[in-house]
């Protein structure tokens, strides 16, 4: 009797643990300022506005994008992006990315882009 109880405390302790480390690996907070982004060393989810001026490099054959974003006070960070570009990244100026920065440059995991075309419309749709 007293092994069944032990086995299913056992589980429980398991699963606990298993919520809690899943817990904190999605606590991901917003950061727009890039100082704060440079030193803090955790993963973050960086917004800025993408620096058009600056070229974009797109590495098809390695599957990479960098490119510089800028954060309202006007530091800028280049991000360096392994994966698909997304379908709107050239109609975007608003852009999320998550990921640490290392060695001079944000390594993204993630890209979100923000089309403000997209918005705009909707904005006069609701004012008709």
């Amino acid at each position: 009797m007293k092994n069944k109880y032990m086995f299913g405390g056992a589980i429980i302790i398991v699963f606990l643990g298993v919520m809690a480390y899943l817990f904190t690996q999605t606590n991901v907070s917003y950061e727009n300022n890039f100082d704060k982004v440079m030193q803090s060393g955790k993963t973050l989810r960086a917004t800025g506005s993408w620096v058009k001026e600056r070229n974009y490099v797109v590495d098809k054959q390695n599957n990479l994008l960098s490119f510089y974003i800028k954060d309202n006070q006007g530091n800028m960070m280049k991000v360096i992006y392994h994966g698909t570009i997304p379908n709107n990244f050239e109609s975007s100026i608003n852009i999320v990315v998550t990921g640490k920065y290392t060695d001079g440059n944000f390594q993204a995991t993630d890209i979100l882009t923000k089309c403000p075309s997209k918005y705009q419309d909707q904005q006069k749709q609701r004012a008709s």
